[in-house]
């Protein structure tokens, strides 16, 4: 494991595919990216877990580069479904709701195993405790995706995302040529500061730059080359 025994760290970005669906429904989103899967095999697979899927096949993430996942709320719509259809219980619905998370749907899909996984959950910085987790991998390359699925009536209580994305990335920690950008976390003495995920894929969809807070005891700095 690596240890945080210098101020600045850098991790450059190497490939990039963001999926933005807008107003996209579940079922138009399995339509537009059923043929990228093995058949059979996307009836079972949630709206997030066809986005992640996908952004990490166009980044050529699905191999066994360490993996880091993170999401805020998951399969809200999957949520939603299964308690909609309260008092006679779906079995079918509970078992879309309980699938393993995006990133690994698309791996099981494959039959494609990972040698490190590690999935995250949080609140308004999670993006940087994503990207914290992916600077202590120490293989020269790493994979970091999430994003989270729109909710309808759960949005409303702040138990699920208001708006649809999803994003992989693959990290490297040295420079090399024809990479997209850098991500520099630097320590600060703050307790507090953090960069919403959503907030995080709208930097990496646009290639826009940041320099900010990225969570409590560190700034982040997006670049792009």
């Amino acid at each position: 494991m690596q240890h945080f025994s210098f101020a600045m760290h850098k991790l450059f970005i190497k490939a990039l595919h963001t999926e933005d669906p807008g107003r996209e429904e579940p079922a138009a989103t399995r339509d537009r990216l059923k043929a990228f899967f093995p058949p059979g095999s996307v009836r079972r697979m949630t709206q997030l877990g066809l986005m992640v899927g996908y952004s990490l096949e166009k980044i050529g993430g699905l191999s066994c580069e360490p993996m880091v996942y993170a999401s805020i709320f998951g399969e809200g719509r999957s949520l939603e479904a299964y308690l909609d259809s309260f008092p006679d219980a779906s079995p079918t619905l509970f078992q879309t709701d309980i699938h393993p998370s995006g990133a690994q749907q698309g791996l099981i899909a494959r039959k494609q195993p990972v040698t490190t996984f590690i999935p995250l959950s949080g609140g308004p910085h999670l993006a940087g405790q994503a990207l914290i987790n992916a600077l202590l991998c120490p293989e020269p390359t790493v994979m970091l995706c999430g994003g989270d699925e729109k909710g309808t009536w759960l949005s409303e209580h702040g138990a699920a995302s208001d708006v649809g994305f999803a994003f992989a990335l693959a990290l490297e920690h040295a420079a090399s040529p024809g990479q997209l950008g850098c991500l520099k976390l630097t320590r600060n003495s703050r307790e507090e500061g953090g960069l919403d995920l959503h907030d995080f894929f709208q930097h990496l969809h646009s290639h826009s730059p940041y320099s900010g807070p990225a969570a409590p005891g560190w700034d982040l700095e997006i670049s792009w080359l």
